[in-house]
């Protein structure tokens, strides 16, 4: 409903900027007709383009009305106060003022004789008040698209007061023209010299363009990112505490705070640098890796060539398994990936320095160069890793690989362990890692079929589909469920970076996994790695909202939460690092001017996530797992559900919770990696936490 809203209110606007502007143009040449039956044809088509927007205005407004019934009041308050009155007001000034002297003038010119129009006439079809609505209309036409793709969110009259002053000061300027053209059509006919109004109209556009540029090239120039930046460096927010967001309750001995700050400021309180947040330095690992980036060309299944950047030259890199509460150390290699490269544990939540995100706990390992991560693996699941460094190009070109952490014990019934982890490689297509062709895989009937399910692919929300088994979905991003129940003829749904465990338990006839909606990729289970590709039946989308059974939480949407935040994503054209374009942001921001949500160690955190765009976004906190409370004001029922890369559809809103038990300064961004490489992206700073990296075009550092 959301979307369609959506879609109506900017196609109405769309058609609106175009019809506001004939019509004021048609208007203001009324005066110009040579006859009584020139200016009647004109002056009764004008009931037409008066009709038209009306009726534009009201699809604007109903539209409007109607997420201001059916949705919070983040996605329609600055439409209903600020868009809706820009699309009324002038419309209903055509009718009040304009139509009774339109209608007037139509009466005095009925006869459609071939005379000049006298006096009268003329004065009335240049009146200031039959004229101005329908330039009004113009006017608020460019008011409303900009308000449409420069949204005042977080909504703040004081970024509205300037657009409308503006607005007002052309249209008494235009009122001011248009009385003294009245005069003028007082004393004489009016000769229309179409070189004389365009010679006047590209005056004014350039005039107007002039002093528009000046704060065009203030805004580029003041986005462009400087050479060196300390990821300590934005906009401190502490959020409000001791209250709720959502329901506009508010402890009022609290504020919300969010102020500028740099890297000095910050440190100002500060006592531990992000490098001291480490694993474990001494001890023998229980397991090593070790990983070298390279490229390399890679044949897939098909006999396609990629062109790939590599962890020990093959796509995906090496899965690494490993035990719950080993000590792992990876050591990786840069060979000749000339960007540089990191790694990073996408949902495995180690310690602040081992993250490996490049400008924010560590620099990149540039070519030729090694560094080493320690950390034990305390959490039991599926994750996976990648570079953190140019992670857009880095990942789409292979630089990513499974990551399973087993239980400590074996688990009693042993099973069939498969990693399905989906990947569009350049020029070749979807695969399964390196398979883009069907898999085929012999398993006994009776053997319980585990599936980890892994969506590594930018922007791509990826359909999984098993068919010929009921089955359960075991575990989401890692972290297992209470409760499975059996599912059957549904679609599991990630967005990059999520994942999801199934597990089901082979029959005596195959089983098939599809991966999008065709039967050409997939693998097919059966006794004997033969056979047919089930019959594929209509499906159902998996809503983990209601799925399992209710267990207890270490604290649920009744508790009291020391800090508390709002993250509005949404829309807006603006200048990032001096290119103008449509961006996808994080309260209102592009970073690096997105808020830095501050926490104190062992506080509990609430946030608020909505989605104004018009395209999701799979969220990431890094360092910690966030669990949903609810979506769209809707109570999570069924199994606790704890997520680090969290799917906010267009229209949602998410309530989400975490302990803050991780120090450090720690990433929150959109995992649709061209996003985050466009400014969607934010941290969570611990207070007394530093870093002593930086990112900008003077460093190697250049995370996303």
């Amino acid at each position: 409903m959301f979307s369609l809203l959506i879609s109506l209110e900017l196609g109405a606007l769309l058609f609106f900027v175009i019809f506001s502007f004939i019509a004021a143009g048609k208007a203001s040449k009324l005066v110009y007709n040579g006859t009584e039956k020139q200016l009647y044809r004109k002056t009764r088509k004008m009931l037409f383009w008066s009709v038209s927007l009306t009726l534009l205005a009201a699809a604007m407004a109903a539209a409007d009305t109607m997420l201001a019934m059916t949705a919070h009041p983040l996605f329609w308050l600055d439409r209903l106060l600020v868009r809706t009155p820009l699309a009324v007001i002038p419309v209903a000034l055509i009718w009040v003022s304009s139509f009774p002297r339109l209608r007037k003038l139509m009466q005095r010119t009925s006869g459609r004789t071939d005379t000049p129009p006298d006096v009268a006439r003329r004065r009335l079809a240049s009146e200031p008040a039959f004229i101005m609505p329908y330039r009004l209309a113009a006017l608020c036409s460019l008011a409303l698209f900009y308000f449409a793709f420069v949204p005042p969110i977080p909504f703040q009259w004081t970024a509205v007061t300037m657009p409308v002053t503006v607005l007002l000061f052309i249209a008494c300027l235009l009122w001011m023209l248009q009385s003294r053209q009245n005069q003028l059509a007082a004393e004489a006919p009016l000769a229309y010299r179409p070189w004389r109004r365009r010679m006047k109209h590209t005056g004014v556009l350039l005039a107007a363009a002039g002093l528009i540029s000046i704060p065009f090239l203030t805004a580029m120039e003041n986005s462009r990112l400087p050479d060196r930046l300390s990821m300590m460096s934005g906009k401190l927010d502490y959020g409000t505490i001791g209250s709720s967001l959502l329901n506009g309750k508010q402890n009022q001995s609290h504020n919300h705070i969010t102020k500028p700050s740099s890297s000095t400021a910050a440190a100002a309180v500060a006592s531990i640098p992000v490098t001291e947040l480490t694993g474990p330095r001494t001890g023998k690992a229980d397991r090593k890796f070790t990983l070298t980036a390279q490229h390399k060309t890679v044949t897939l299944s098909s006999g396609k060539k990629v062109e790939a950047w590599t962890y020990n030259g093959q796509i995906p890199g090496p899965e690494l398994r490993m035990k719950e509460g080993e000590l792992i150390e990876v050591t990786l290699l840069n060979k000749d990936i000339e960007d540089g490269v990191t790694l990073h544990w996408h949902g495995l939540d180690v310690p602040n320095a081992e993250d490996g995100v490049a400008g924010a706990t560590q620099n990149a390992v540039m070519p030729g160069e090694t560094y080493t991560y320690r950390f034990i693996a305390e959490q039991v699941g599926t994750f996976w890793y990648h570079s953190h460094q140019q992670s857009k190009e880095a990942v789409e070109k292979g630089l990513f690989g499974a990551l399973i952490v087993e239980p400590e014990t074996n688990p009693s019934d042993p099973y069939e362990d498969i990693t399905v982890i989906t990947h569009i490689w350049d020029g070749a297509g979807m695969a399964i890692g390196a398979d883009d062709t069907l898999q085929r895989k012999a398993i006994a009937p009776g053997t319980l079929v585990k599936l980890r399910l892994i969506n590594t692919d930018d922007w791509v929300r990826q359909s999984y589909i098993l068919t010929g088994a009921p089955f359960k979905v075991t575990a989401i991003d890692g972290t297992d469920l209470n409760g499975p129940t059996e599912l059957q003829n549904v679609s599991l749904d990630l967005l990059t970076g999520g994942r999801y465990d199934v597990i089901f338990t082979m029959p005596d006839h195959p089983v098939f996994l599809r991966i999008g909606r065709g039967k050409s990729l997939g693998i097919l289970m059966s006794k004997d790695g033969s056979g047919d590709i089930p019959k594929l039946p209509a499906t159902t989308t998996f809503d983990p909202t209601h799925y399992g059974t209710a267990a207890e939480t270490p604290f649920n949407a009744e508790s009291t939460f020391d800090r508390e935040f709002m993250m509005i994503l949404d829309n807006r054209f603006a200048f990032y690092n001096g290119s103008f374009a449509a961006y996808d942001t994080i309260n209102g921001a592009v970073f690096p001017n997105t808020p830095m949500f501050i926490v104190k160690e062992g506080e509990l955190v609430k946030t608020t996530i909505v989605n104004r765009s018009s395209v999701e976004h799979p969220m990431h906190l890094h360092g910690h797992h966030m669990l949903v409370l609810s979506r769209n004001n809707e109570p999570v029922t069924g199994s606790p559900w704890w997520s680090d890369t969290l799917d906010v559809a267009p229209g949602e809103i998410y309530e989400v919770a975490f302990i803050a038990d991780n120090p450090g300064i720690w990433m929150d961004h959109c995992h649709n990696l061209v996003h985050a490489s466009a400014g969607m992206s934010m941290h969570l700073m611990y207070e007394g936490i530093t870093s002593p990296y930086e990112v900008g075009a003077n460093t190697h550092n250049h995370p996303e």
